[in-house]
């Protein structure tokens, strides 16, 4: 590995160009570099490199050349140079992890570039057809950071457009859609906006720091669907939003409310937020203006957003009756946190068709 870290997306890009683009045969292709890896949200770090990293890229093919992908994968073994700008091209596992490591090797190289028909790649990634019609239901059984995976990382050629055209369809939520998750993202908000007060007045507050934590995490992923950017998985929700114009406003607000040591002050600083995030809902204009302020909570002595009633103001602004009328819990990964169930989307879609087929 040289000393000067190139991210995996120019390491991805060059690879394609200098190494694998000049040996290939004469077939249509698109090559990318996208799913699963920090190098494809632009998260990677020389820290990265020490597993699952290293030139590799995906190689799409036509349908009409899906029977050339065993040979193509052979050609490249034989004909990729053993080292790319100081990283080895071999990537096999070892290790006690046995996770995926680039390292010289003697013998062919089992390589970093998948080649796979385009249609069979995307359907096993995310469990639909997204060159068919694209329903409500594969929108909500897919995670965000699955979608995220699509529709960032690069294509460095696309000869026939159809994964430009993927990338296309899956770039944001229709627009009922996208009100159906920010309504569900402010619903549940409203659940739980009242506990850090209430677990602090017990004398909780290690239960009033876990609450206003929650609620931090829901707000930091409520202002990426605002700003029309997929939430990714946690590791990288802070770098995610850290990105977003709002945040060096409210970071450290963000920060101070999680570092609290008392619930009051707590309460304080995520008031602060639920007004500024509010003013942001506001200025999207989609709904008609919505009283930003924080209020007490009933006849309680806790300062709240009441965060449902922008749940409901975007309920409302929802045209598609079937989408209006669904419960309010979102996509997966708004109603469920692990990551053996979001990581598999057969998993996402029987949960989902459980909750929704049902509910209908």
């Amino acid at each position: 590995m040289q000393n000067d870290f190139v991210p995996g997306a120019e390491l991805a890009r060059r690879f394609y160009w200098e190494a694998v683009r000049p040996v290939l045969p004469d077939v249509a292709h698109a090559a990318a570099l996208i799913g699963g890896g920090s190098e494809v949200l632009g998260f990677d770090t020389p820290r990265s490199t020490d597993h699952n990293w290293g030139p590799r890229l995906q190689l799409f093919l036509h349908p009409d050349d899906a029977d050339r992908r065993a040979a193509i994968t052979d050609l490249l073994a034989d004909r990729l140079p053993p080292v790319f700008l100081g990283c080895p091209t071999n990537m096999e596992p070892f290790g006690e992890d046995g996770a995926l490591r680039m390292r010289r090797t003697e013998g062919r190289p089992r390589h970093g570039v998948v080649v796979a028909e385009l249609g069979d790649w995307l359907q096993r990634h995310l469990g639909f057809d997204p060159l068919a019609e694209i329903t409500a239901f594969d929108w909500l059984a897919t995670p965000t950071q699955t979608l995220a995976e699509i529709t960032a990382g690069a294509v460095f050629h696309d000869g026939p457009g159809t994964l430009t055209e993927v990338r296309r369809r899956l770039s944001w939520y229709p627009g009922d859609l996208w009100r159906y998750v920010l309504a569900c993202q402010w619903q549940r908000i409203s659940q739980e906006e009242a506990f850090t007060g209430r677990c602090g007045e017990v004398g909780d507050e290690l239960g009033s720091a876990v609450v206003a934590a929650r609620l931090v995490r829901d707000l930091m992923r409520l202002c990426l669907l605002m700003s029309r950017r997929y939430p990714p998985y946690g590791k990288w929700l802070g770098s995610a939003f850290a990105r977003l114009p709002c945040a060096p406003t409210l970071t450290p607000i963000m920060t101070a409310a999680v570092a609290a040591t008392g619930w009051r002050e707590r309460e304080e600083h995520l008031a602060a937020v639920y007004e500024a995030v509010a003013a942001m809902h506001n200025a999207l204009g989609i709904t008609p203006d919505v009283d930003p302020r924080t209020r007490p909570y009933h006849a309680r002595p806790f300062r709240v957003l009441r965060a449902e009633r922008f749940a409901h103001a975007l309920r409302e602004s929802i045209t598609n009756p079937s989408v209006r009328d669904l419960p309010l819990v979102g996509g997966t990964d708004q109603y469920v946190d692990s990551t053996d169930v979001l990581c598999h989307h057969d998993r996402n879609r029987r949960l989902a068709d459980a909750l929704f087929r049902r509910e209908n």
